[in-house]
C-alpha cells in the first residue's frame, strides 16, 4: 500500500477541523477513521500491479558513453492501472529518463522506452520494474515490483578510430602500391622494374637483365599473413588512472587501433588479457570478426589488484605462437616490476619473436616537473624528475635487450603504436 500527498492534505484538513470544531479525542478518532476509509477504498479500487505482464526488446550492446534504448512491453489482463512505472538499472547504466506515467486499460499493452548512457564498461543488468498503481480518488494505491531481466553490454569506446584512415593511407602506400627497394627479413618479392640511378644495386635481377637487355631491379613488399599477438596487462599497474580513465582503458584503445590496422594489412591478430590468470582470450578470429570479438572480450575485463605474473604471460604467448611473430605487450614501465619480474623471464620471447612494449605515460608528471613556485612544488618537481629518469633508464635497459618501447601520453599512445607497427613493416622486420 502507498499513500499520496492527497492523503496528507486530507489528514491536515482533519487536524484543522478538530482544532476548530471538535477539540477532543472523538474528533481525532473521526478524522483518522475518515482518512483510513478513504485510503482503503482507493486501494481496493486500484488496479493490481502484480497482474501486469512484462517483456523487453532493444539494444544488447552499445559503445561506452553512447546511447542505448531498451523498450519495456507492459500488458494488462486485469483492472485498469493508473500511476507510475520505474524501470530501475544500476547507476553506472546511466538511465536518462524519469519514471514513466502509466495509464493502461484492461486488455491493452503499452511500450515504454528507457534510454541508457553507460559510464562504465561491462554488462549492465536491469534491476527491477516497479509499478505504483493509484486508485481513482488519488489518495492511495498499490505498489509491486517485477524482475524483467535484460543485459546491455557497454563496449570499449574505441576513440582512437579517428586515427585509422590516415594509417590506412600510409599502409596502402607501403603495401604493394609503393614497393620497397631493399629486401628485409619481413619482405617478399613484388615485381620487376627498370633500374633508376640511385637504386640499390643489390636488388638488380641479373637474369631478367640478361633477358631484357637493360638493367632490371627487383622490388619488395612487406609479407602478409603474419602473426600479431596483442597482450594486455590487466594487473594492478593497469588500475591507476591517467587523465579521466584507467591505464587499462587507454591500453584497450591502442590495442583496438592496432588490431584494425594489422587486419587490414593482411596479418592475423590474436588477443590476450592477463595478470595472474587469463581474463580474455581471442585466438585467430576471421578478419571480419576481429574488432567485434575484441571489443566483446575486453568489455568485461577490469584491472585486478594483483601483481601480474609475467611467467604466466610468457608461457601463454609461447603456447599460442609458432612462427616468428610480433608480440605487443601493453603494460606499465614500473622500474621494480620490469627489472624484477619481466626482464628475467622475457628471454624465450626475445629469441623467437619481435617484442614491442607499449606503456601509458602520465602527462601530470610533466606538469609537476615544470611547477617550482614554492617548496612543496619543488619537492613535487624533484619526485616527477626522478620518475622520468627511472622510466628512461628502464626504457634503455629494454632497448638494449631488444625490446622496442613505446612510452606516450594517453592521447598519443594509440597512434604511436600504430606508427611503430608500420615502421616495422617498412623496415622488413615483420
Amino acid at each position: 500500500m502507498v499513500v499520496t500527498g492527497r492523503a496528507g492534505l486530507l489528514a491536515a484538513l482533519g487536524v484543522v477541523l478538530v482544532a476548530l470544531v471538535l477539540p477532543n479525542w472523538s474528533g481525532v478518532g473521526l478524522v483518522v477513521a475518515v482518512v483510513l476509509v478513504v485510503c482503503l477504498t482507493d486501494v481496493l479500487l486500484a488496479g493490481s500491479p502484480r497482474r501486469l505482464q512484462f517483456g523487453r526488446e532493444g539494444d544488447n550492446a552499445v559503445r561506452l558513453s553512447e546511447r542505448a534504448t531498451v523498450t519495456l512491453l507492459v500488458a494488462n489482463p486485469g483492472r485498469r492501472v493508473r500511476g507510475l512505472l520505474r524501470d530501475a538499472w544500476p547507476p553506472s547504466a546511466g538511465v536518462q529518463d524519469p519514471p514513466h506515467r502509466l495509464d493502461l486499460p484492461t486488455g491493452e499493452r503499452r511500450r515504454f522506452t528507457t534510454t541508457l548512457v553507460p559510464t562504465r564498461r561491462g554488462d549492465r543488468q536491469a534491476y527491477r520494474v516497479t509499478v505504483r498503481s493509484i486508485g481513482p480518488l488519488g489518495f492511495a494505491g498499490r505498489q509491486g515490483s517485477h524482475r524483467v531481466p535484460w543485459t546491455v553490454r557497454a563496449l570499449p569506446p574505441f576513440t582512437s578510430r579517428k586515427h585509422l584512415p590516415s594509417r590506412l593511407a600510409r599502409l596502402r602506400e607501403l603495401d604493394g602500391r609503393t614497393a620497397l627497394l631493399v629486401r628485409g627479413q619481413g619482405t617478399e618479392f613484388d615485381s620487376l622494374r627498370d633500374y633508376v640511378p640511385g637504386d640499390d644495386v643489390r636488388s638488380i635481377d641479373w637474369r631478367a637483365t640478361a633477358r631484357r637487355g637493360n638493367v632490371v631491379l627487383r622490388t619488395w613488399r612487406p609479407e602478409r599473413d603474419r602473426q600479431v599477438a596483442i597482450v594486455i596487462d590487466s594487473g594492478r599497474m593497469s588500475a591507476g588512472r591517467v587523465g579521466d580513465a584507467p591505464r587499462l582503458d587507454h591500453a584497450m584503445d591502442a590495442a583496438l587501433l592496432l588490431a584494425a590496422l594489422a587486419t587490414r594489412a593482411g596479418d592475423r591478430v590474436t588477443l590476450l588479457a592477463c595478470d595472474s590468470a587469463v581474463r580474455a582470450d581471442v585466438r585467430r578470429p576471421a578478419p571480419a570478426d576481429v574488432l567485434p570479438s575484441f571489443v566483446n572480450a575486453l568489455a568485461t575485463v577490469d584491472a585486478e589488484l594483483v601483481q601480474t605474473d609475467f611467467r604466466v604471460v610468457v608461457s601463454q604467448v609461447l603456447e599460442r605462437l609458432g612462427q616468428r611473430s610480433l608480440v605487443v605487450l601493453l603494460t606499465g614501465l614500473d622500474p621494480a616490476v620490469i627489472e624484477e619480474s619481466l626482464l628475467p623471464i622475457i628471454g624465450p620471447l626475445l629469441r623467437r619473436h619481435l617484442i614491442v612494449l607499449a606503456s601509458v605515460a602520465d602527462p601530470r608528471l610533466d606538469e609537476l616537473e615544470a611547477a617550482r613556485g614554492d617548496l612543496i612544488e619543488v619537492y613535487g618537481a624533484a619526485s616527477a624528475a626522478r620518475s622520468r629518469l627511472d622510466r628512461e633508464r628502464v626504457t634503455a635497459v629494454l632497448t638494449r635487450a631488444g625490446v622496442t618501447v613505446v612510452d606516450e601520453n594517453p592521447d598519443q599512445l594509440a597512434p604511436a603504436l600504430a606508427d611503430t607497427y608500420l615502421a616495422l613493416k617498412k623496415a622488413g622486420r615483420l
